[in-house]
């Protein structure tokens, strides 16, 4: 009988179309050689094109779901996604706050197609409950925009935006870069030491999960006893490794490819 491996947590949505949400954390998760298991926050009808419907859980599902893990199983790390309503950010948090393992928080604003999988309500929620019980948080250029009103249109701008965020309360921020001219370069700081995380930039528009992909990867990686810097740039070297797998799907933005060390360790 083998061991078990460490245990990792992802809080999310369910994304219908297989790409991004629950589905991706646990492909990941998967992928990087740890047990995932979920708790789901909301439902969403969505495919390569966008999202089409989405309908958040009532409170006591998502707080009997996460008991039911924690108390039993247990959990090395947490990752949280789409929480969608303020009261869903202030229960997840709560849970969080009780728990004492490492917690990524990816503050999952909008989808990659532009639709909203935040209310607006839940940003104030997000900002004094959710960032303040993280470990880390990996918003996207979007979400610091939606945050702190900083709008990041040079690598210059990553440091006084990663200050913005960091006021919040996580012990260390991720600022993803994607969306800028040039490599694709991130930020990780918790305010005295700085990582800058590079890659090259692939010409490939199948990026469907990106955010999802790296908050979970990184949460395996921390769950596997990786520091924070450690486990960010594994994390940054899986998910550039996929968004260069992406593939095509529907008539829209294809997934990034999850497998994609396993399939070319099978070529």
């Amino acid at each position: 009988m083998s061991a078990a491996p460490p245990r990792v947590l992802t809080v999310a949505g369910s994304d219908s179309g297989g790409g991004a949400g629950i589905q991706a954390d646990l492909k990941t998760m998967l992928a990087l050689g740890v047990h995932g298991m979920s708790v789901l926050t909301a439902v969403t009808a969505q495919n390569s094109v966008g999202v089409q419907g989405a309908w958040p859980l009532p409170v006591e599902a998502v707080r009997a779901q996460y008991r039911s893990v924690v108390d039993d199983i247990g959990v090395q790390a947490v990752k949280t996604g789409m929480l969608a309503s303020a009261e869903l950010v202030r229960t997840v948090a709560d849970l969080l706050a009780g728990t004492g393992a490492p917690v990524v928080v990816d503050p999952v604003g909008v989808s990659k197609h532009g639709d909203a999988l935040l209310a607006e309500s839940a940003l104030d929620s997000l900002r004094t409950r959710l960032l303040p019980v993280a470990t880390v948080a990996t918003p996207n250029l979007d979400e610091v925009a939606q945050l702190t009103g900083l709008r990041v249109e040079s690598e210059e701008q990553l440091r006084p935006a990663a200050e913005a965020v960091l006021e919040f309360g996580p012990r260390w921020v991720l600022i993803k870069g994607g969306h800028l001219a040039g490599d694709a370069v991130d930020l990780l700081t918790d305010g005295a030491e700085e990582h800058w995380l590079r890659a090259p930039r692939h010409d490939n528009r199948h990026t469907h999960g990106t955010g999802c992909t790296l908050a979970s990867a990184l949460a395996a990686r921390l769950a596997l006893g990786d520091a924070v810097p450690e486990a960010a740039r594994a994390a940054k070297t899986y998910v550039t490794g996929a968004i260069e797998a992406g593939f095509p799907l529907g008539a829209g933005i294809g997934p990034v490819d999850h497998a994609w060390r396993l399939r070319n360790a099978t070529d």
